[in-house]
């Protein structure tokens, strides 16, 4: 459908060119455009409204015509602090109307395949299961991986986004009155109803801060991810068991049980690695917080079965087991079986999971006698009550209902989700000479430090007197053990050490935690994983997962944890050292070798993938990703995080949640089942990727790592000092004092996102594509990105992400470094230039994303809006900067733009 364009009194919404299939999406986009409009008129002033759209239409002018940046900049130059924050929320606001309709929409699309007839919907289980089956994957094939399967995505406490539970909570009101009328059935009577609570939605938002005046506590990161633990996978989890089921029936034409394949992880409480604010206490309150908010939501499920399993012992059968059951826990609970109402007293399984539900609220007070002592036990209850419904003909009078608790309390437990636990290596060595009294502890030769390891792993010795540097470490293995025997042993992930570039920074996990006596049966019950984090260390894994399988000791410790190693892979710091090409390589590299070494010593390694938000952190499509590893490194197992504003994405709408996990999940059984055949001209791509990873390594780090000047430059042409101080995450934005290298790889890319560059994703890999096609021939380049799926994963990578970058408004951001723009500015452009011409001729293309309609759509919808909130952040950073950046009325301007930029480009840190 093609709608009128290059009028700039016609609104954007009305200018860019929908597909047929999305004219719905149109429309929602138009009709929540006109709302915010309406809402800005009324809360602040028509002339805001007015100012609004006059800038909009500049920029749209401006984008459409090819016209320079200066007059809008310019314009913009003369907005006061004040004008600048309301305009910059105006935009703000447009954008979060603009990412529901289009999230909406991704639900209307899924709908819309499950309703057609030319098969079900790419990348659902569906449709990877038919494909599998029509690959001549049988169902034997498929119920032999079915026990090994494992997707577990895991939340970390990352900050690139912090929305408030209170935002949350409007927003969810604006996508259900969306998804009411998802197919415009709604009558007239119903659709004024939506609008107004629609409105309403939007007026609250706007009343409210987006963020709360202090930084947020561990706590309340806990209490941000129990949302998405709780209010949405809870919800959706047996939903994807019965699509999954559906699937394989559909399939194979037989229905099967599915065993558990899902789990879910957190690092909010357990991540210590340069962050304070995290040890023993916060361990042990995270999991208090889990385990309450987990239990409580099964009380509210039995409340909910209690009316639904109303059966009478006159009108149907009901097991003697339960009716024992039900006789034991009115002994152990006299004072809950009290408040039984008599009239429901011929409603066996209704009294049963009152006294259970009483149970658990004991087991939440840890209250003696009554509580549970695992979920063994609320498990075996459920499970009496589903073997009798089973027998007396329930499986239509509430065992569906029962049947989705179970599903539930077998991946929930008791503990929501498994808490990592991770630690740079420095802190081990710190611990380890105060426990030594060895300040020299991790200068010592590799040799002498294994030694020692080994004799404090062998006997254990207690700290020395006045070794209150490792008391930090000591009580975070104290906890470990007393939490395992009080919330189970699946309330732990692995234990996570940053930094790892030596056997003897797993094996300090060992020492410390024999010396804390964290043991059970002779053995530290905790997975130790290693991260590999740069370029460097990365090339060095197979080495040292090779002296860790040849240590006696260590291979000892692996052996009684299942002859299971976890080996975890670090993609932001890596790329934040040396560079998207040279980074992407290396993490491939490495899973080859560390998977043969593996196979070698008889260990299952898992692989977990340190994942960001942003392409430079290894964000990106999680599916592509999974397709694109190296063959036989996926073996039906992922462990991946998520993180900042890809929570969100993913998992803030339950439909979508379920769509997303459908993909992860699909993908892996694909790559498990059904890898791609070996090419022969992989060898070939090989060698060429060496040297395209040499080549970009090189140009990156010199510009990043060795220019002198660079530093100074980075931190004034982009608004990292205002992200710095913005008020989103508990820890610290650097491990430690210094430059580049000791900034976390969060700030580094969210500032460069900011400026609209987004160079940290594709600075040198234009100078390495060139050098490749000069090298190697514009033919052979083009055919590996055709066909070598980790090749053509990258390129659309950075891609997208020249798609999203805008170098006349950099430039703006770059001129804030006075004389070092000039020393910087030309060649980052030609650097640019070079990346997106040396794309589009491998690609064959004439412009950015060709044949990605949609997300050029998107980047379309949004431009408009972003491009004034970024000339307004130049402007006010030079005012703020030129004024001693204090504390004042264009800190919280800027605070804004930060915000408003974020939600309009949709990729931070």
């Amino acid at each position: 459908m093609n709608i009128p364009s290059g009028s700039p009194d016609v609104p954007l919404r009305e200018q860019l060119d929908f597909a047929d299939t999305d004219a719905l999406l149109r429309d929602d986009v138009r009709r929540l455009g006109a709302m915010v409009g309406d809402m800005l008129g009324e809360q602040v002033s028509p002339a805001l409204l007015e100012q609004v759209e006059a800038v909009r239409r500049a920029a749209i002018s401006r984008r459409e015509n090819g016209e320079p940046v200066d007059a809008l900049a310019a314009e913009l130059a003369r907005v006061s602090p004040d004008s600048a924050d309301a305009l910059v929320r105006a935009f703000s606001a447009w954008f979060g109307a603009i990412n529901l309709a289009e999230r909406v929409h991704r639900i209307r699309r899924r709908r819309d395949h499950q309703r057609s007839e030319d098969g079900p919907q790419p990348g659902g289980l569906e449709a990877v299961l038919g494909a599998l089956h029509a690959d001549g994957v049988t169902l034997d094939e498929l119920e032999a991986l079915l026990p090994g399967l494992w997707v577990e995505p895991v939340f970390t406490a990352h900050p690139t986004e912090a929305v408030r539970r209170a935002l949350l909570a409007k927003e969810r009101v604006i996508v259900e009155r969306l998804v009411a009328d998802i197919d415009r059935t709604r009558t007239p009577e119903e659709r004024l109803s939506d609008e107004s609570r629609i409105r309403q939605a939007l007026a609250t938002t706007w009343q409210t801060s987006e963020a709360p005046p202090l930084k947020p506590t561990v706590t309340d990161e806990v209490d941000h991810i129990g949302h998405y633990l709780g209010s949405v996978l809870f919800r959706v989890l047996p939903a994807f068991y019965e699509v999954f089921a559906d699937a394989v029936e559909a399939a194979w034409g037989k229905r099967i049980e599915l065993p558990n394949v899902l789990r879910f992880g957190t690092w909010v409480g357990g991540d210590m690695d340069g962050n304070p604010n995290v040890g023993a206490a916060t361990i042990e309150a995270a999991l208090a917080a889990q385990r309450a908010q987990v239990l409580e939501q099964y009380r509210d499920e039995l409340r909910a079965l209690g009316q639904v399993l109303t059966q009478t012992r006159d009108r149907a059968g009901v097991d003697a087991a339960v009716e024992a059951r039900l006789a034991e826990y009115r002994d152990l609970m006299p004072g809950a079986a009290s408040k039984l109402r008599a009239r429901q007293a011929d409603m066996p399984y209704r009294q049963l999971m009152e006294l259970m539900s009483a149970r658990l609220a004991a087991t939440v007070d840890e209250g003696a006698g009554a509580a549970y002592d695992g979920v063994e036990g609320f498990l075996g209850d459920l499970e009496l009550i589903d073997a009798s419904l089973a027998r007396n003909r329930g499986d239509r009078a509430g065992r569906f209902a029962l049947g989705r608790l179970l599903r539930r309390v077998r991946s929930f437990g008791f503990h929501l989700a498994a808490l990592d636990l991770r630690q740079d290596s420095a802190a081990h060595d710190a611990a380890l000479a105060a426990l030594q009294g060895d300040d020299d502890w991790g200068e010592q030769p590799l040799d002498a430090r294994l030694a020692q390891l080994h004799a404090l792993i062998e006997t254990p010795t207690p700290p020395r007197p006045g070794a209150d540097a490792a008391a930090q470490a000591l009580d975070v293995f104290r906890t470990v053990k007393s939490a395992r025997a009080r919330y189970g042993a699946d309330a732990f992930g692995p234990y996570i050490v940053s930094m790892s570039r030596s056997a003897a920074d797993a094996l300090a996990v060992l020492a410390l935690a024999r010396i804390a006596g964290c043991v059970e049966d002779d053995h530290v019950p905790l997975d130790v994983a290693p991260l590999f984090e740069t370029v460097d260390d990365l090339d060095a894994a197979a080495g040292v997962m090779r002296a860790l399988f040849d240590d006696p000791v260590y291979r000892r410790h692996v052996a009684a944890r299942g002859d299971r190693q976890v080996v975890m892979l670090g993609y932001s710091d890596s790329a934040k050292d040396s560079g998207l090409v040279a980074s992407r390589w290396a993490l491939q590299r490495a899973q080859v070798d560390l998977m043969r070494l593996a196979r070698e010593a008889g260990v299952r390694l898992v692989f977990f993938h340190g994942r960001g938000g942003s392409v430079s952190r290894g964000g990106g499509k999680t599916e592509r990703a999974i397709i694109a590893a190296p063959r036989g490194t996926v073996g039906g197992r992922l462990r991946v995080t998520e993180q900042g504003e890809v929570i969100h994405r993913k998992y803030g709408i339950r439909a979508l949640a379920l769509r997303n996990l459908e993909q992860m999940t699909g993908a892996v059984l694909r790559a498990s089942l059904r890898p791609r055949p070996q090419d022969a001209r992989v060898r070939e791509w090989r060698a060429v990727a060496d040297g395209l990873s040499a080549d970009a390594r090189a140009c990156y780090r010199a510009l990043v790592h060795e220019d002198p000047g660079f530093n100074a430059y980075f931190r004034t042409a982009t608004p990292v000092d205002v992200i710095e101080r913005l008020q989103i995450g508990s820890r610290p934005s650097r491990r430690r004092d210094g430059g580049i290298a000791n900034l976390r790889a969060i700030p580094w890319v969210f500032a460069w996102s900011q400026n609209r560059s987004g160079l940290t994703g594709w600075y040198g890999v234009g100078h390495a594509l060139e050098a490749g096609i000069a090298a190697h021939g514009l033919d052979a380049m083009a055919a590996m990105a055709r066909d070598w799926p980790f090749f053509a994963a990258m390129l659309d990578d950075v891609e997208m992400l020249l798609a999203k970058s805008d170098l006349d408004i950099f430039e703006r951001y770059s001129r804030l470094a006075g004389d070092a723009h000039d020393a910087f500015f030309p060649g980052i452009a030609a650097e640019f230039t070079r990346t997106r011409d040396a794309i589009l001729a491998i690609k064959g293309e004439d412009e950015l994303l060709a044949t990605d309609y949609r997300l050029r759509l998107s980047i379309r919808l949004r431009n408009p809006y972003v491009d004034p909130i970024s000339l307004l952040q130049v402007e006010l950073l030079r005012r703020w900067r030129e004024g001693g950046s204090a504390d004042d009325e264009l800190l919280r301007a800027l605070f804004a733009t930060v915000n408003g930029i974020a939600a309009g480009i949709q990729n931070t840190g």
